[in-house]
């Protein structure tokens, strides 16, 4: 899929392989357009990713890292990080503080065009994310760095349950999710994440200065998304698209709720690991 970086712009990809996530598509594409049409931008462009599993946050940020930098998430300039592996005790939090400083430090000194990922940053002791605040604002150079054209995308599944709630919500008063306004979602994610003590997000400096650019809701997939995935993963596995086992792959997914079971439990995370079944 690399090889079509150069022929299909990061717009027409998204639009290609992340399915049914119209939401995604447009601030992602007009976070990245403004951001790089801006020769000295005044801040670096920061994106929280919220959303349940399996509902394209990873495969998202992947591909815009892809159209990004030669060699995608293998590029010395792309940077990723979670915190249940890089920062598993509490009580070394201090140490950790001072690592993820210099760790920024250093790679921005290398290479003011950085992209930096943090995944599952609902895992993330709330006190760390401060650190990283400094290099987030507007100020012009920090610890002697000029760091503005840097990326910074925080990978969450926190606010995923409030959004799966609001869009089956909708559902339930006859509204489809591809009417689903960034309005409708942000709040929900504001009080999951933001204002929750458990957050990674919490009390941190990030949100109270405002210094994430986009919020970027990822909505719960339905049947029909489902087997846009398996047919999308058959192709990609040069397989022969068969409706048969397009159904069946998409029939062994658990959706919610119990009775109606409109939304997949799982997004299209299972669904590369299933198609061996049914093949």
């Amino acid at each position: 899929r690399a090889g079509h970086a150069g022929s299909c712009s990061l717009e027409c990809e998204l639009a290609t392989h992340v399915v049914g996530q119209p939401l995604v598509r447009q601030q992602v594409v007009r976070g990245v357009r403004e951001f790089l049409q801006n020769r000295s931008p005044e801040k670096p462009l920061v994106m929280s990713f919220h959303g349940s599993t399996g509902t394209g946050k990873t495969y998202v940020s992947s591909m815009l890292v892809r159209h990004l930098f030669q060699g995608g998430l293998q590029s010395p300039y792309v940077h990723q990080f979670s915190p249940v592996v890089h920062f598993p005790h509490a009580e070394h939090i201090e140490q950790y503080k001072e690592n993820l400083k210099h760790w920024i430090q250093g790679n921005l000194t290398n290479c003011g065009r950085s992209a930096f990922l943090f995944e599952e940053m609902d895992k993330m002791h709330p006190g760390l994310i401060d650190v990283i605040m400094p290099f987030l604002g507007p100020s012009w150079v920090v610890y002697g760095t000029n760091y503005r054209k840097a990326i910074f995308i925080f990978i969450s599944n926190a606010g995923g349950e409030q959004i799966n709630e609001m869009t089956l919500a909708l559902w339930r008063t006859h509204r489809d999710r591809e009417e689903i306004s960034l309005q409708d979602v942000e709040s929900a994610i504001s009080s999951a994440v933001f204002e929750n003590p458990q957050s990674g997000f919490w009390k941190s400096g990030i949100i109270n200065e405002h210094l994430i650019d986009f919020v970027v809701p990822f909505l719960p997939l339905k049947r029909h998304h489902v087997k846009q995935c398996v047919i999308n993963e058959l192709v990609q596995q040069g397989l022969e698209v068969r409706q048969g086992v397009v159904q069946e792959v998409a029939d062994s997914i658990p959706y919610f709720p119990e009775e109606e079971k409109i939304f997949s439990s799982t997004g299209c995370k299972t669904v590369a690991s299933r198609i061996s079944f049914f093949i």
